[in-house]
């Protein structure tokens, strides 16, 4: 087991250079009702169901450096060649490169949606990351939880378990700073027990996040052939055909 915080520091190494970070394309996407999205590199768990495994573990060997103006002018200009209104930026952990990420959200033009993927993490470990957020009133976080427990979150993740309680301190320090905000969750591995647990530790935090957002596992044959190996039970309803995960 390791330590995300620790593991995120590491991979700045690999993925942020001064105000700039590796991304390894820009693409619309179906998702969210379509929308505008940089895939970038680099991430501080390592999520057993993980679609994008091979850039995830091997940040060194993806990707080019972006600058902020780059990734916001080849945003821009799909969100309007497919007239689009929001913009994402997903892929890996967008919020390890801090300064590379606010500088991209000054340069978003107002009138566009944009939606934070996030594991929450480094907004969990750092209140002043929420602060830094909350100047920007186009945006909405979705802190995506690995599980519903700190057991759930380590087995899934291969982190140490008492980092799961940094995902839940990210949605207290962004509702703090008024940032809008909503909780996902991964449930495909999860007990009904579990989740209703879960339900009552965000409902503590905010009444509305009793009512998650419930993830299912995406079932990639690569995904499916790796959790086969790691015999790893798992529930879920979506088995894409033929789909492959660049069309996400």
């Amino acid at each position: 087991m390791f330590d995300p915080v620790m593991l995120a520091e590491l991979t700045k190494k690999d993925v942020c250079k001064d105000d700039s970070r590796k991304y390894y394309r820009f693409r619309p996407s179906r998702f969210y009702g379509g929308i505008s999205t940089a895939d970038c590199v680099g991430c501080c768990l390592r999520c057993i169901f993980c679609w994008a495994w091979d850039i995830v573990s091997k940040p060194a060997g993806h990707g080019k450096f972006y600058s902020p103006e780059d990734v916001a002018r080849r945003l821009t200009r799909i969100a309007e060649k497919k007239h689009l209104h929001q913009m994402r930026i997903s892929g890996n952990e967008p919020t390890i490169c801090h300064e590379h990420l606010i500088r991209v959200l000054e340069l978003i033009d107002g009138k566009y949606l944009f939606i934070l993927e996030t594991n929450g993490i480094l907004i969990g470990k750092n209140e002043g990351y929420a602060k830094d957020l909350s100047r920007f009133k186009n945006l909405h976080v979705r802190v995506s939880l690995k599980g519903t427990c700190n057991e759930e979150f380590s087995r899934l993740t291969g982190t140490v378990p008492e980092r799961f309680d940094l995902q839940l301190k990210a949605l207290e320090n962004l509702v703090h700073h008024g940032v809008k905000v909503h909780p996902a969750c991964m449930i495909s591995f999860s007990t009904q027990e579990n989740i209703k647990a879960l339900r009552k530790r965000l409902k503590a935090i905010h009444p509305a996040f009793e009512e998650f957002e419930a993830e299912e596992l995406i079932l990639y044959p690569h995904v499916e052939e790796r959790l086969k190996r790691l015999n790893i039970t798992y529930y879920t309803s979506y088995r894409p055909d033929n789909i492959p995960p660049e069309q996400v």
